[in-house]
């Protein structure tokens, strides 16, 4: 990160969570899977090379199940278009 520029603010924004994926009506429920389930993978390998993870396998878990009961009831199978916001 360069110092004085408007970049100084990028790591001070809000993290992407897991629950935040899976709440985010930007992307497809497919798309929500695919992120949470690439996640996981992401903070398996951390762990094996003893890195600290940002969240646990079970918030993972958690958004994962959430996006899927949204699926069951018919939520999350479309995107928003730029006139729905």
């Amino acid at each position: 990160m360069v110092a004085g520029g408007q970049n100084d603010d990028v790591g001070q924004q809000d993290s992407v969570s897991p629950s935040s994926i899976a709440h985010n009506n930007l992307f497809t429920a497919k798309e929500k899977i695919k992120l949470l389930t690439q996640m996981k993978a992401d903070l398996s390998v951390a762990q094996q090379e003893g890195l600290e993870p940002a969240f646990s396998l079970e918030a993972i878990d958690q958004a994962i199940a959430e996006v899927r009961q949204d699926i069951e009831e018919g939520h999350g199978t479309e995107t928003l278009s730029r006139g729905d916001a």
